[in-house]
């Protein structure tokens, strides 16, 4: 689990600050442009802040997410929200290539580039492109499409504002972290882990 910010980010951060507008709402709201997955209705809201290039991340997705979505998400129980957290280079443009794919296929993407972490993240920055280009290609994206999202400054400065809204109002300095219904879980949790918390707050 990365406990400091990579240089790049924190740089980058800075750099991007006076573009920035402020904060007017808690992390604990809902956005139009979140991707969520399950109802609306459901009585319990998990919030996952991740960076696409955590190992500890990719254990979660690729190990515990799909029992979680089909004991409580699809059930009901629990609508989930990812929020992007990037700690590198690497998770910063894994991000932003995400938030280009059409919602629909959105999770079959992010579930791909979990399993292919490996394979694309790299140290060398043209080296993360050119393997995150090929993987994106398999399924259907133009190169054109692929540089046009990795260049927008928009898209790029939306996700670092959130990280910087989660870090003032939850101190989040880790990934990946949960918000259960307004409550902080720091680290991976297994399914386990999951059901006693969420069991919990159902029983109440």
């Amino acid at each position: 689990m990365m406990k400091n910010f990579n240089l790049f980010i924190v740089l980058l951060m800075f750099l991007i600050t006076p573009s920035l507008k402020a904060a007017d709402h808690s992390v604990l709201n809902i956005k139009d442009t979140d991707f969520v997955l399950g109802s609306p209705e459901s009585p319990i809201t998990i919030i996952e802040y991740a960076s696409m290039s955590c190992s500890h991340c990719a254990d979660f997705h690729n190990d515990t997410l799909e029992s979680l979505k089909t004991e409580y998400i699809d059930t009901g129980k629990v609508k989930f929200v990812f929020r992007d957290f990037p700690f590198n280079y690497p998770a910063l443009v894994g991000s932003m290539i995400l938030r280009c794919v059409p919602n629909d296929a959105r999770y079959q993407y992010m579930n791909a580039l979990y399993k292919l972490q490996k394979n694309w993240v790299r140290r060398e920055h043209s080296d993360t492109k050119k393997e995150l280009y090929k993987i994106m290609q398999s399924g259907g994206m133009q190169q054109e499409d692929f540089d046009a999202c990795l260049s927008d400054i928009n898209l790029e400065n939306d996700i670092l504002e959130d990280v910087m809204n989660a870090q003032k109002e939850f101190n989040i300095r880790s990934t990946p972290s949960f918000i259960i219904n307004g409550v902080l879980y720091s680290g991976n949790k297994n399914i386990k882990e999951f059901r006693q918390i969420i069991d919990k707050i159902l029983s109440q």
